[in-house]
Parts: structure tokens; C-alpha cells; sequence
């Protein structure tokens, strides 16, 4: 029987997965680790392009899985935070996106379904890629624009379509410094919807990207909502950039605004000079806990420096506190 996400978050506060990129790079991996098999002969370097392991490193992506599902984690998220032809564009691998996407989705669910004990849920990762639609990057010439909307939604639908075809439950439109972008991967969504004939929950999540509390593009908290309310959306919510510590006043700002869910996935702390995160998951865990206290909240998660450590700590937290109404 399928389980019904929304009506699970009536009653509980759902857990999101830790941080890929962290785990991933505990295994120091090397340029043929990105190679193996159909990418052997491609003439650009490709180390770094994290999102390609779901198909030349599958079992190690699909152990990081397992580590968050057996830390606690409700839902997962695909390795495919760059997985657009936008951000596949600087390794020359625009023509590898399906599969990416699709093996990314398919992995996850594998090991989804590999639990009996609770339903456990796989969120198609949609990152913002690396262009803003909102901005130039030219100040001298403020009106110059490196990508268009209809490229933007184009790359998008492309994305939404393997990830759909490869299983996930859930689509989560993450790290989101540009709402204009964000509205690109909506409508690509919702096209996807009406030319496939179904409708899966959607997450959206914004990055608040210092104290000044608004996103790159320069939104506040409350306006970022505003922008995206008329979306029937699962939850709408906050990751990366920020700790536990210094998200809250704005995720106090969504639950007294917001008409569904909120969500929020904190680094662990912010990174040292050596771009480590030194926040330690007992310390993190009592960050979130004045969330849970105050009743902000209803998916809870991790985004860069968490691992399964941090999840398990928040996982066994979240058990005594009720989720926030909406």
C-alpha cells in the first residue's frame, strides 16, 4: 500500500538525510572513480562531478543511502544536485543527464525499498544550477543575463522527467538563491505533470544566504514565500548557508506565514578557514531542538558537514516533539 506523505506529516515530524557531498568525500575519490565504464574516453576531466557516481560508483551511493536510512532519516535525496545539462555543461556531459538522474532515482529507491519497518521516501534533488536568471554577472551591464527562463525551465523538466521515471516520491527544488529560477523548475514540473498525467509532492527550499536574512537575489524570508504561495506545494523551507543557530529567525518568519509544511536542512555550523564544519552533531542537535520546542517546524534534515551521526542525534530528538500545524 503507498503511503501517504502529507498525511504522515499531520502527525510526525519527518527526517531528512544528511549531506552527499560530506559523505562523498570521505572517500577521497580519484579521476577514474568518475570514469569507469561509458566515461572512460571522455576528453574533459571529470573529478569533482559528484552526481556521475551514481553510475560508476552505484554500491558506495547507494551505502550512503543505507548509513542515512539506518541513522533514522524518513526520506533520502538523490545524488543529483547537479544534475541538469546546465551544470552537466562544464564536463561536456549535457547528453549523460537522463541517465544520471534516472540511476540516481533508481538507487535510491532500490535501497528505499529495502525497509519494511517505516515508510521510507526518496526525493528527486533539484539543484539551482549555476546561472541566475535574475542577475548579471556583468556590473557593468545589469541587464545582461547568462540563461533565459525558458532554458532554465527546459534543463529542469529534462531532470524532473528521469527522476520521475526512476522512481522518486517526492521532488525537492533545493538551495534555491534565485526564485526566478525556482519558478523555471515549477512550471517545467508542472508540464511534466500534465503531459505525464500525475502529481507527486513538491519541497521547496530557499537559501538565505547571511544575517541580512534575504536569498543572493535579494528577497527576504517573507517575500520568498510570497513568490512561490500560489504553487500547491508539500512544504516550503530553508537550507545550507546558515547553522541551526542562525536559520531560526526565519524559519520563525515561515511558520507564521506559510499554509503548509516548513522544512529546514542547517549546515552544521559554519565552515572554518579550511572550509571544515566543526559544529559537532550534540551541539547541533540542541540547535534544532529549540525548533522543535517552539514548533517551527516539520521536516527536519541536514545540509553541508551533516553525516549519519547528525541525523541519528536529530532523528531520536524529533520522536518526543510534536509537528508543527499547518
Amino acid at each position: 500500500m503507498k503511503i501517504n506523505i502529507e498525511s504522515l506529516l499531520e502527525d510526525q515530524i519527518l527526517v531528512l538525510d544528511g549531506a552527499m557531498g560530506t559523505m562523498i568525500q570521505r572517500h577521497k575519490f580519484e579521476e577514474f572513480d568518475f570514469r569507469e565504464g561509458a566515461f572512460e574516453e571522455h576528453h574533459k576531466p571529470l573529478k569533482g562531478n559528484n552526481d556521475l557516481l551514481s553510475i560508476t560508483r552505484p554500491e558506495i551511493i547507494k551505502d550512503i543511502h543505507r548509513a542515512y536510512f539506518n541513522a533514522g532519516a524518513d526520506i533520502v535525496q538523490t545524488n543529483t544536485f547537479s544534475g541538469t545539462s546546465i551544470a552537466q555543461a562544464d564536463y561536456d556531459l549535457e547528453h549523460a543527464v537522463f541517465d544520471i538522474n534516472y540511476e540516481s532515482a533508481r538507487l535510491a529507491k532500490e535501497v528505499a525499498n529495502e525497509y519494511k519497518d517505516k515508510p521510507r521516501f526518496v526525493a528527486g534533488s533539484i539543484g539551482p544550477t549555476n546561472r541566475t536568471a535574475s542577475i548579471s554577472p556583468d556590473v557593468n551591464d545589469p541587464g545582461y543575463r547568462t540563461i533565459t527562463f525558458d532554458v532554465l525551465k527546459a534543463a529542469y523538466k529534462e531532470q524532473v522527467i528521469a527522476l520521475i521515471d526512476g522512481g522518486v516520491d517526492i521532488l525537492l527544488v533545493e538551495t534555491v538563491f534565485d526564485t526566478l529560477n525556482a519558478k523555471a523548475a515549477l512550471f517545467g514540473i508542472q508540464e511534466v505533470f500534465s503531459e505525464k498525467e500525475i502529481t507527486i509532492p513538491i519541497m521547496v527550499s530557499g537559501t538565505i544566504t547571511d544575517q541580512s536574512g534575504r536569498t543572493l537575489t535579494g528577497q527576504t524570508t517573507e517575500a520568498f514565500l510570497i513568490s512561490l504561495s500560489h504553487i500547491p506545494l508539500l512544504s516550503i523551507g530553508l537550507n545550507c548557508a546558515l547553522g541551526a543557530n542562525m536559520m531560526r529567525p526565519y524559519l520563525q518568519i515561515l511558520n507564521k506565514k506559510a499554509t503548509f509544511a516548513v522544512s529546514a536542512h542547517p549546515n552544521a555550523g559554519l565552515p572554518n578557514e579550511f572550509g571544515e564544519y566543526e559544529e559537532s552533531p550534540e551541539i547541533m542537535r540542541e540547535q534544532i531542538r529549540v525548533f522543535l520546542e517552539e514548533g517551527l517546524i516539520n521536516i527536519i534534515g541536514g545540509c553541508c558537514g551533516t553525516t549519519p551521526e547528525y541525523i541519528r542525534e536529530i532523528s531520536e530528538m524529533v520522536q518526543q516533539y510534536k509537528p508543527r500545524k499547518f
